[in-house]
């Protein structure tokens, strides 16, 4: 049976090594984490959180469960255990501190008077999902029933911070999930352990993450390979942990939670752009690295919070629902004041026709975004 091994790495004092449980980091000053916190300077969140924080979103994480973290406990949502060796059935627990720091980086609130950890979507909500036993191992069945889970439950991101081998049961999820108009984020995979993108980032449609260092360069943790859509700070990570304390981890893991991030704040601020176009506001504003294009480095390029926020990003081919950045809240094809129901109804199967249409050319267009030899769309900045 193939199996899904969680791709973060603790820094630990003899050096980095693939985690292993028990984990306890000894990290525990609350006052000094925020400035720990590189990524978050690096990426300019703090600007990229004055347009959006993530509200009205919720994040899914299969992963070895979430800790309620005082910096975390306000956004966490009960979730499930489907390994059945967790201390709690609805995901608030971890006997690893994978999950927690994952979920941390995607929506940490922090303390007042900038104590405490603070993730890219701070106002986001989580769905914890125990998928993965304490070691840090998880089939691909068990992250396929995972996807279903989150699916099943609103999530309209799914970060899975793992990589391996496929089944059929986690290339229907996937399917499914996708399907379902879902934005799926996925760890590329770490060097040495993985020598080419695992699974599910190589699947079409998922937005594969790979990592770069402080300089912003290609982290050499990092795998690379045709499937990488972006990358993102992925050294040196500090997050939320176990029993209240902090954790420091290297890998495309924290690099995937943090482009989960990303696509919440997106799906926040504008509602009803379908996942397709959340990924490729992601693309089409990184920061171009590397060669000139898409290269197996950096993918597009690093992701630009702000600028995926704010650019006037021109729609991924036919069908887009996307508008300009500055074009105000979309709105819902439902009845309004003095609209009659044959109105509503009319631009109901209208949205609906626009939303499948684009669904149709999903497989096409994604391949092209990922494979295709021209820049992707720019931004002036």
């Amino acid at each position: 049976m193939a199996i899904l091994i969680f791709v973060g790495i603790i820094a630990l004092p003899s050096g980095p090594i693939a985690a292993r449980p028990p984990i306890v980091p000894s990290i525990d000053d609350p006052t000094r984490i925020r400035t720990d916190q590189w990524h978050l300077t690096t990426l300019n969140s703090g600007e990229a959180n004055k347009i959006s924080q993530g509200e009205g979103v919720t994040v899914a994480v299969p992963d070895t469960g979430v800790y309620p973290h005082t910096d975390l406990r306000d956004n966490l949502l009960r979730g499930v255990d489907l390994t059945g060796e967790g201390e709690s059935s609805d995901g608030h627990s971890d006997r690893n501190s994978h999950g927690t720091g994952m979920a941390g980086l995607i929506a940490a609130h922090g303390q007042e008077g900038g104590r405490g950890a603070r993730g890219i979507a701070p106002k986001a909500k989580i769905l914890p999902i125990i998928s993965s036993t304490a070691d840090n191992q998880s089939s691909p069945d068990n992250i396929g029933k995972a996807i279903d889970y989150a699916i099943s439950h609103g999530a309209a991101v799914i970060s899975i911070s793992s990589a391996g081998g496929s089944s059929p049961a986690l290339r229907r999820a996937i399917s499914e999930a996708l399907l379902a108009n879902v934005v799926v984020v996925a760890a590329a995979g770490n060097r040495p352990a993985d020598t080419a993108v695992g699974y599910p980032a190589s699947e079409e449609g998922v937005v594969a993450v790979g990592g770069v260092d402080k300089t912003g360069i290609h982290a050499a943790v990092s795998v690379t390979g045709p499937e990488i859509d972006v990358v993102a700070p992925a050294v040196d990570i500090y997050s939320t942990s176990i029993d209240g304390k902090y954790r420091k981890g290297t890998g495309t893991s924290d690099a995937t939670a943090i482009v989960a991030g990303a696509a919440a704040l997106i799906r926040s601020k504008y509602p009803y752009l379908p996942a397709r176009e959340v990924a490729h506001r992601l693309t089409a504003t990184a920061v171009d690295k590397g060669p000139p294009g898409r290269d197996d480095e950096y993918g597009y390029g690093v992701i630009d919070l702000v600028a995926a926020l704010t650019a006037d990003v021109p729609p991924l081919g036919f069908g887009s629902v996307s508008a300009p950045a500055d074009a105000g809240p979309t709105t819902t094809a439902v009845a309004q004041p003095g609209d009659d129901g044959d109105g509503a109804t009319a631009r109901g199967l209208a949205t609906l026709g626009v939303i499948v249409a684009a669904g149709v050319g999903w497989v096409v267009i994604a391949r092209r975004r990922r494979h295709g030899d021209d820049p992707p769309p720019r931004i002036s900045r």
